[in-house]
């Protein structure tokens, strides 16, 4: 029986007070093996980003089927209000885990970070700036890697092909560059010349950025997400990936990435020179926003930037000319 009306019926929510979402999936099964670190670095991640947010972020941990430890600790910082949203689930995939974030509010960016990511003081500053500079923006990174140009930025290369302001530039933080490297496994025998030139855009003088984001971290125009997929049948692979690499080229964004570093990637094992940042002087700042949304463009122009013009640039006579056009080294083209 009901008796009564009740008197949240037809009452419209109010508007929300955050511009930046976190989403962040935690699956930590056992302390054991691979995972034996995980624990103490999942606590460094979350410290390091709690250290570098304005007060206007909204953080969500997807906890993705870990274990009984995990579950008490994400409560706790629930309840001591240092996140905003707590969601528990069986492992249902990353993906999946990432999509229940995303569901549920209305703020216009969102950062989908792995567990593992040791956030950078004013990483949000320079991350809005990107956004706020470079309108076609739809993704942004905050850690640089080797040649990102290859992977989903063929409209990036189509639109900007003929302009002065792309071209191979300086690399930033050589020492970061390493270090991410480091944190993934590989051993030093890489090409040396991708620690000197990357490719990237001018934007203006005080603005440089990358061509291309990485995955482990990146933030997203809200509005990619308008229409999305409910369930993916993957817990991870099986073109899970490739999901959030589609959505933002299907409205024309461009993937992009800061081009100073602005986070590192810890991996599975605790090092000592992980240390929680300080404080960002800046946190409370008003940040303003003033982005602009891609309509979903037709399927004929994307096919043509996303597809012909990725095989056609990709043959390796166009990419020498390509990489010689755009002002790389001529010492470094033939190994590049």
């Amino acid at each position: 029986m009901r008796i009564g009306y009740n008197p949240h019926k037809d009452k419209k929510n109010d508007e929300t007070q955050y511009i930046h979402q976190v989403i962040i999936p935690v699956y930590i099964p056992n302390q054991k093996g691979y995972f034996k670190d995980s624990f103490a670095i999942l606590k460094l991640c979350l410290e390091s980003l709690f250290n570098t947010v304005h007060g206007k972020t909204f953080i969500t941990i997807v906890n993705n089927g870990s274990d009984k430890i995990i579950a008490d600790y994400l409560d706790l910082i629930f309840k001591e209000n240092k996140i905003q949203e707590l969601i528990h689930t069986e492992n249902i995939g990353k993906l999946n885990a990432i999509l229940k974030g995303l569901a549920g509010n209305n703020i216009e960016l969102v950062t989908i970070s792995d567990s593992d990511v040791f956030f950078l003081p004013n990483w949000q500053k320079e991350t809005i700036k990107v956004f706020n500079e470079v309108p076609k923006a739809g993704v942004v990174g905050i850690v640089p890697q080797f040649k990102m140009y290859e992977s989903n930025c063929g409209n990036v290369l189509f639109d900007t092909l003929l302009s002065s302001k792309l071209q191979f530039i300086p690399v930033k933080n050589k020492e970061a560059l390493v270090k991410f490297y480091d944190s993934i496994g590989w051993d030093r025998d890489y090409n040396q010349d991708y620690l000197k030139y990357t490719l990237g855009l001018k934007i203006n003088p005080e603005l440089n950025v990358l061509i291309g984001s990485g995955h482990f971290v990146a933030t997203y125009k809200k509005d990619i997400f308008e229409n999305i997929t409910t369930y993916i049948g993957y817990k991870m692979g099986g073109g899970s990936e490739s999901y959030l690499d589609n959505l933002p080229l299907k409205k024309d964004y461009w993937r992009l990435t800061t081009y100073d570093n602005y986070a590192y990637h810890m991996g599975n094992v605790l090092e000592d020179w992980m240390n929680v940042p300080i404080l960002n002087e800046e946190l409370h700042a008003n940040l303003e926003t003033n982005f602009s949304k891609n309509k979903r463009q037709h399927k004929f122009l994307y096919f043509i930037k996303n597809r012909v013009f990725v095989k056609f640039i990709s043959i390796k006579w166009i990419m020498k000319f390509f990489i010689r056009y755009k002002k790389l080294p001529g010492t470094m083209i033939e190994k590049y």
